[in-house]
This record gives structure tokens, sequence and C-alpha cells, in this order.
């Protein structure tokens, strides 16, 4: 049965637009998991518009489930990284232009870079997924790189505007799902999921977890986060 993380990237925004000290993501972290939250995700972007490094150090020090850093695979990250030792890295595309991630890691195209961080991430017992299109060529790209884990980008999924479209999509994850398990690899996913997407892709043989961000904390500004969490559990 798949898990939900919480990606609390949008506690930060809300506190970034008026460039004070609350919310706290640490703060939002905590109640996530006591309404039963397996991990919590963050993204440390290059440009810093939500999450902030000293977040990153408090949700180490505070949770007591799992870290899932998102972060872009970068040297100044990679040290941010082996100095925070969070549980799992994800290591995401990053347009300074997007509103969020867009698509999946260029695995192929990026492949000898990528071993070398990972090689630095397994050194330090860090595991590492990567996040990828439901491509076959790219989840076995990821498998060489030596990462042990792989979060599925669900935005085709997500954006899908008939039934069709969504079955087409969804069949599509299955298969990446069933994939990656055969390589050996841990299937994550996330991207888009939303109260009303969620349970097909929790349903999906082999996903372990759920990472979930913005439609929780949407629901969260009108029925609080704890409510939130428990309904996204419930769901998934």
């Amino acid at each position: 049965m798949a898990t939900l993380g919480v990606n609390v990237d949008h506690i930060a925004t809300i506190r970034q637009a008026r460039g004070g000290i609350e919310p706290a993501p640490a703060h939002a972290a905590m109640i996530a998991e006591l309404a039963g939250a397996s991990g919590i995700t963050a993204h440390l972007r290059e440009d810093r518009r939500h999450i902030q490094d000293r977040d990153i150090y408090l949700l180490k020090q505070t949770i007591s489930t799992r870290l899932n850093l998102e972060m872009a695979p970068t040297p100044e990250m990679i040290k941010i990284a082996v100095d925070v030792l969070p549980y799992m890295v994800t290591l995401v595309p990053e347009n300074r232009q997007e509103r969020t991630t867009e698509g999946g890691l260029p695995v192929r195209e990026r492949e000898k870079e990528l071993q070398k961080a990972i090689e630095t991430f397994r050194n330090n017992n860090i595991l590492v997924s990567l996040f990828v299109s439901p491509d076959l060529n790219e989840i076995k790209a990821a498998k060489r790189t030596g990462a042990t884990h792989i979060e599925l980008h669900t935005g085709q999924y997500a954006n899908a505007s008939s039934g069709p479209a969504v079955t087409e999509e969804l069949g599509k994850l299955k298969d990446a799902a069933m994939a990656a398990n055969k390589l050996g690899l841990h299937v994550n996913a996330g991207h888009g999921l939303n109260y009303q997407n969620v349970s097909p892709v929790a349903e999906i043989n082999y996903m372990e977890e759920l990472n979930i961000g913005h439609s929780i904390i949407s629901r969260a500004a009108l029925t609080g986060l704890e409510l939130a969490v428990r309904d996204m559990i419930a769901l998934i």
C-alpha cells in the first residue's frame, strides 16, 4: 500500500510572500506527521523562492519520519545535502523561469554526471531517487546511474483532459512502475496529484510513496492541515 510524503514547499511560499518567519515549514511538518504522513519532502531551489537553507536544517532536526530533499544535481546542492544528511535526495530538473517542476530529469543525457553525484550520496548513506517521466529508456538509465529509487512524474496524467487520455496516461504509469520493479528500483510518484485523481495512482502495483504538496496545502488553508493530510491518506 502506498504511503504519503507531504511536501511543505508552499508553507514556505506563504511565508515568503511577507518575508517574515511564519508559517514555518518545520511546524507544518510536525502537524503532517501527527496526521499520519510517512515522510516530509522539501525542494531547496537554487533561487530560494520558497524553502530556505535554514528550513532544511530545521526539518532534519525536528521531524521524526523521513526527510526527502528535492534538489537539482548541482555542486552547491550536493554540498548542502552531504552536510544535512537527509534520508533521501530526489534529483529533479530545475528551470529558473518555471512555476513548478515541468518534467522528468533527462537521465540519459546526464548519466555520467548523475553517476558521480549518486556515488557521493551513497558514500554518505543517503538514498537517491531520480524524478523521471514514465519512459522505459529513462528508467533503464536511472538504474545504470546507481539510484535505488525513482519518482514517476505524474504531471501528464494529472493534466489529462479527457477520459481516454487519463486512461492512457495511467497505463503509462502502470507500465513504468512494473518495469522499474523488474529492474530492482523502488517506485514513488508525484506532481499534480490531488483529492480527485490520487486514488488510481495509489492503486498501481509496486507504488510505495506519493509525494504531494500543493493540493494538500491548498485544502489546509480552508480546513486545517491535520484534516487535509488525514483526508489524503484516506484516499490513498
